[in-house]
């Protein structure tokens, strides 16, 4: 199974429900790097329409890619060496599709969703047989706006703590390592 991971800094939600842009952070961009790439993902794409963070991301990796930093630490240059910008959800897309022949199957995740459409082995079944890329997408901020989970093919069940308080609010780059274990052990 192709699989591709997609962090979103917009459209994504603030506090109060709107819709804003997030900055990019450079621990995004490592660690998410190489969980996905430890998981066997394809692509990660960092997705934002701010140029200066584009920017921003292409001079953190052309640091890793030097001669220099790459023989220190090759298994992070490694992880980075698949990282592609976008400047939206649909250019990502766009690339996936051009990359596989066929439209990519949009998963995404979050803990507020009214429904969900199954667990990670619901997806994996489902997709045995569809055999369509997935594009996993995980919001930044207060979690993906509606206009991307509405439109989604699948919505993951949430990853549910145990906290005796009820305590719920992992960081993006917790949540992706747990749904990618997940979604591995699941193929």
């Amino acid at each position: 199974m192709n699989l591709y991971l997609g962090l979103i800094h917009h459209p994504v939600l603030g506090r109060k429900d709107e819709i804003i842009t997030t900055s990019v952070t450079n621990l995004d961009i490592h660690d998410i790097a190489r969980t996905a790439r430890t998981f066997g993902f394809k692509q990660y794409f960092i997705v934002t329409p701010v140029k200066k963070q584009h920017d921003l991301v292409r001079s953190i990796l052309d640091h890793w890619n030097t001669d220099e930093e790459n023989s220190y630490n090759p298994d992070r240059s490694s992880a980075l060496s698949f990282i592609e910008l976008a400047d939206s959800i649909e250019v990502a897309k766009s690339r996936i599709e051009e990359i596989e022949g066929m439209a990519p199957y949009i998963v995404v995740t979050g803990a507020n969703f009214k429904e969900f459409s199954g667990t990670e082995k619901d997806l994996c079944a489902k997709l045995q047989v569809d055999k369509r890329p997935i594009f996993l997408l995980f919001g930044t901020g207060w979690g993906l706006h509606a206009s991307v989970t509405d439109h989604a093919d699948f919505k993951l069940d949430p990853i549910i703590g145990t906290a005796k308080d009820g305590y719920n609010h992992l960081s993006v780059r917790s949540a992706v390592a747990i749904y990618c274990d997940r979604i591995s052990r699941s193929l």
